[in-house]
């Protein structure tokens, strides 16, 4: 249902039965995916009734663990050197290939 709801597609369709028209099926399974969706903690990703033991949750069903994202520890690293002047609101540090960032510099210095 997650890739239905991304690219907006029927669920019959997806599994290959349908001709891209919502059935009223389809229109239920979308509905009730939303409404499972509005239960999802947007920070952790786990639902209340999963911790809940009167509710058949456990609340030992999920262990926190530590990850390091290299990717995420050089964006916090270059935000700490944004320049001068440059910090505030709206200036964001961004990764980029550095194939892109070759090209970039290129096209900058030969124009």
């Amino acid at each position: 249902m997650q890739l239905c709801r991304e690219y907006r597609i029927p669920h019959s369709y997806f599994r290959g039965h349908g001709d891209g028209h919502w059935s009223d099926l389809d229109r239920r399974k979308a509905l009730a995916y939303e409404t499972y969706l509005k239960t999802v903690c947007p920070a952790c990703g786990t639902r209340g009734d999963e911790w809940d033991e009167d509710s058949g949750g456990d609340e030992d069903a999920y262990r926190a663990i530590t990850h390091r994202c290299i990717g995420c520890q050089l964006i916090a690293d270059r935000q700490k050197r944004v320049p001068e002047g440059d910090e505030g609101h709206g200036v964001k540090v961004l990764l980029i290939p550095t194939s892109v960032h070759q090209a970039m510099e290129f096209a900058r210095n030969h124009h």
